[in-house]
């Protein structure tokens, strides 16, 4: 027996007595170990869940049904006291994470109100979600495998959801990131009743003659797997007399509005992340100037609201001071 045997049948067996150990732990302890395990390897997104949890705003979740397939959607909606555009929001390739919620959020907190489906709903283990799934590889391998005609009609089945909200002003916008992003462009070629197409760094395309909306594009100077494209899809857009608005942000990465929120972000990213959302709320700020259904109707009138907050002679002293029940505003 040589030396070199010896030393590997020597690992060999603490191998197998490391299993043997782990087959006398308890089931449930055995399963929480492998769970770590798998999770560690994920992104962290724990400050995107954490900032999610400290939101003041609505959140909820709904089932969108069209034909035989239900979608199961995170809507967030605004504090504001007045309709509100709706924006469909497309996840990245990693699905509906802790970070696509969270951005949803964040445009909640500008007015809108956002709607963000799973579209690996039923899909999943057992007919689960983006939740069922073992880790991150798979949830990338599910999504890239998708249907386009199914992922079409779960955004259309979004759409429609948000058009007949009560609180909507009747806008539509569609918003998405990485495939998300070229997802955004494609459901601008199917879907007419869209005030705006926004992609975040992703392709357009190959037939655009069908858009009638404006789409407005937000890139990383340092993607050029991505932005390699973006001059192709300008000539593309201008030769069907489109409305195309493409944005290189310098230095930035691929997936720049993710990784700019992160606590370890590059100040390019940053950068990026700051102005890309400043320029896509100025963008739906300025498609929705004006629209008609715009504004609740107050609770009180202009001139009682006007008659209530006129200057008035003191009041006989009381026990206190009476209030002004103002109503919803």
């Amino acid at each position: 027996m040589t030396a070199d045997f010896q030393r590997h049948r020597s690992t060999e067996l603490r191998k197998c007595s490391k299993l043997c150990n782990m087959r006398r732990l308890p089931l449930k302890l055995v399963a929480a170990l492998l769970f770590a395990s798998t999770a560690a390897s994920l992104p962290a997104q724990d400050w995107a869940k954490a900032a999610l949890e400290k939101s003041p705003r609505h959140h909820e979740y709904v089932a969108l049904k069209h034909g035989d397939r239900t979608v199961q959607a995170f809507v967030a909606y605004p504090e504001v006291s007045h309709k509100a555009p709706v924006i469909v929001l497309i996840h990245e390739i990693y699905g509906l994470s802790d970070w696509a919620k969270e951005m949803a959020d964040e445009l909640a907190g500008a007015g809108y109100i956002v709607i963000a489906p799973d579209l690996l709903t039923g899909f999943g283990p057992n007919g689960g979600g983006v939740d069922s799934y073992s880790g991150q590889d798979a949830i990338t391998k599910a999504v890239s495998g998708l249907s386009p005609d199914v992922v079409t009609a779960d955004l259309d089945s979004a759409a429609d959801y948000g058009k007949k909200l009560p609180s909507a002003n009747g806008k539509i916008f569609v918003a998405g990131f990485c495939w998300g992003g070229t997802k955004s462009f494609a459901f601008a070629t199917h879907r007419h009743d869209l005030s705006a197409a926004f992609v975040f760094y992703g392709t357009g395309p190959t037939d655009v003659t069908t858009i009638t909306a404006p789409v407005y594009g937000f890139y990383a100077g340092n993607d050029a797997r991505v932005t390699a494209t973006v001059p192709a899809t300008t000539d593309a857009m201008k030769a069907s007399g489109k409305k195309y608005d493409p944005v290189i942000y310098d230095g930035a990465g691929h997936g720049f509005m993710r990784a700019g929120q992160a606590p370890d972000a590059n100040d390019a990213n940053k950068k990026a992340w700051d102005e890309g959302f400043k320029r896509l709320t100025m963008l739906i700020d300025k498609a929705n100037a004006g629209t008609a259904a715009n504004r609740l109707k107050p609770a009180v009138s202009k001139a009682t609201l006007a008659k209530a907050i006129a200057p008035k002679p003191a009041p006989p002293a009381t026990c206190h001071d009476p209030g002004m029940d103002m109503g919803a505003m």
